[in-house]
């Protein structure tokens, strides 16, 4: 007597459904970030990072579009104190949509030098875990810039605090302009925030800080910090143009008003910075390296690591710490040759006023293309460190997969023994009689699927569903093309610059044309060169567009424009007729530039 022999067979029907199933499944994971909303998130924030012995810093939690009841509990900070705390409640309704951020406010005092770190902060609320990004925090015995006592006799003045006098080019840093104001300044009025510049850096608006006590010369004052956020742009030796600003100070005695019977008009001043731009080191530069310059640190989570082949796993990496967040790129693809990438997403997130502070989450879908697979690559982040002037890489393992075969199995078709009894069919009837009486008759109406106003209702979530799919597609295909993108944002930066340009020049503003029309140069330029336009200088003409296909008279007319918006600093243009002759220059030059784009 033989064995039975069983045999498995995937239909084609098997198989179209798992495809189906499988491309559902997807679809889902793409409009994932369309179809629900942002959930509750937690921020620390600290408003200084270096303080002196004896000076209290504020530390804020934000909670986002989430209550909490009490107030959290501070770990045991070393070389800080609670003073006090505080809290609220902010709550905003734009556009029907409504965003509540509950805020818990910590003065801390500094007790002891060192730098100190403040850990993550990790609450659960509602069955929800949120946390926090660490804080680092520096304290000073004494400070380091500390004013001449000369300057003790003084009402108020300025002084420029500086990190260093030593960079690197690429380097983000945050510069502090204080104004000390003496005991005997009761208030002052008709101080402008001045504005940061010169030569080989690019500043951005004044951030004004929490205001605290320091001595010069043993003299009390209050010092109001305006923080700055700088890029070195450029190599070789830099400077910070002088500052120039006038307050009026009211002190000695108040009426019965309040007001102050004595009054003074202070001319505040600081004199020019040098500083040093280095290279980055040319000897070692690794694979991974795309132009990150800052302290960071690499955290990455994947799953699910047991799927079918075609399964979607998603990839999470998240890159902390000090630096240019916007420009952390993250190349993994190179690697992955056996898997069904879908495009990545990035998401920025910032604990500081500067957007230096903080961490970018890259997420992308993957999908393993076969059985064979076994792991899914490692992956390499590389970025220069400045503090230790060399390149460092943070690598995340291989992760062990299990890929198991895809498709749906069918029942088993098991054949019979040829020895075994055929059974005799049942008997059938190939032939049924006429019937000879129809019945009643009646009226047979359109089936309610037959019907056009239910077809079309039913169409109308289908139809939904294709549109948002394929806008999502469109917005992927877009963020997926950073050239495309930014050729678009310049081109309209370009249009609404015309029109201011042409008015500044009609108000014969001659110190807000050039600066303008600076800006538009090194944005243009930035974008065909494919580089950020703070690093975009007249040197770069010759260097870069020669072999980029522009002409010569071009090339030279660029060079006229960029030499007109040095001397404009010097010998400023008073005339708008000349205004209106270098703004026609400009538009030919811009319309010749777009014409030899290759």
């Amino acid at each position: 007597m033989e064995r039975q022999s069983c045999e498995t067979n995937f239909t084609p029907r098997a198989r179209d459904l798992f495809k189906l199933r499988r491309a559902v499944m997807l679809v889902f994971l793409l409009l994932k970030g369309v179809l629900i909303a942002d959930a509750a998130s937690l921020k620390a924030t600290l408003d200084r990072e270096t303080v002196v012995v004896g000076e209290t810093l504020t530390l804020t939690l934000q909670f986002e579009d989430v209550q909490v009841s009490g107030s959290p509990n501070l770990p045991t900070i070393p070389g800080l104190n609670l003073v006090e705390s505080s809290t609220s409640l902010n709550t905003t309704i734009i556009n029907g949509q409504r965003t509540s951020v509950q805020s818990f406010i910590y003065s801390l005092a500094a007790t002891q030098p060192g730098n100190f770190d403040i850990p993550a902060f990790k609450i659960e609320v509602n069955g929800e875990k949120l946390s926090s990004a660490p804080l680092k925090v520096k304290i000073l015995r004494q400070d380091p810039a500390q004013p001449p006592s000369e300057l003790a006799t003084n009402l108020a003045f300025l002084w420029l605090v500086l990190p260093q006098r030593e960079f690197f080019v690429g380097q983000a840093f945050v510069c502090e302009v204080r104004l000390y104001l003496g005991k005997q300044v009761g208030n002052i009025d008709g101080f402008q925030p001045p504005t940061l510049s010169g030569d080989g850096i690019s500043a951005g608006k004044p951030v004004q800080g929490q205001q605290f006590k320091r001595t010069v010369g043993g003299a009390p004052f209050t010092v109001i910090p305006l923080s700055y956020a700088v890029a070195v742009i450029k190599t070789g030796p830099l400077f910070i143009n002088p500052i120039d600003a006038t307050a009026n100070l009211y002190g000695g005695r108040q009426d019965f008003f309040g007001r102050y019977t004595q009054s003074t008009q202070a001319r505040l001043a600081t004199e020019k910075q040098n500083l040093t731009s280095l290279p980055l080191p040319s000897d070692n530069i690794p694979a991974e390296f795309s132009g990150a310059i800052g302290n960071f640190t690499m955290t990455a989570s994947i799953g699910p690591t047991n799927v079918a082949a075609g399964d979607p796993i998603t990839v999470r990496v998240q890159i902390s710490g000090r630096g240019a967040l916007d420009a952390i790129n993250l190349k993994t693809e190179d690697s992955w040759h056996d898997f069904k990438s879908y495009p990545p997403t990035s998401k920025v997130e910032v604990t500081d006023q500067f957007g230096l502070q903080g961490r970018k989450t890259f997420e992308q879908i993957v999908s393993p293309e076969n059985t064979d697979i076994k792991e899914l690559p490692a992956f390499s982040f590389s970025y220069f460190d400045p503090d230790a002037k060399s390149y460092r890489t943070l690598t995340h393992p291989a992760t062990r997969l299990i890929v198991r075969p895809g498709g749906t199995a069918v029942a088993p078709v098991i054949a019979a023994n040829k020895n075994s009894r055929e059974e005799s069919p049942q008997a059938q009837i190939d032939i049924v009689p006429i019937k000879q009486r129809p019945g009643t008759l009646v009226d047979n109406t359109t089936p309610l699927a037959a019907q056009t106003w239910f077809i079309a209702l039913n169409a109308v979530p289908v139809l939904a569903f294709i549109g948002a799919f394929a806008w999502r597609r469109s917005a992927d295909s877009l963020a997926n093309n950073p050239r495309l993108r930014r050729r678009r944002q310049v081109e309209q930066t370009m249009r609404n610059g015309l029109v201011e340009l042409r008015q500044l020049a009609g108000a014969n503003k001659s110190d807000d044309f050039f600066a303008l029309l600076f800006r538009l140069l090194q944005e243009q330029l930035g974008e065909r060169l494919d580089c950020p336009a703070t690093a975009i200088t007249e040197a770069v003409i010759d260097e870069k567009l020669r072999s980029d296909a522009v002409p010569e008279t071009t090339r030279g007319a660029l060079h006229e424009l960029f030499q007109s918006c040095n001397l404009a600093r010097y010998a400023p243009v008073r005339s708008a007729t000349e205004l209106a002759s270098h703004l026609a220059r400009f538009e030919t030059t811009l319309s010749e530039l777009r014409r030899s784009r290759p």
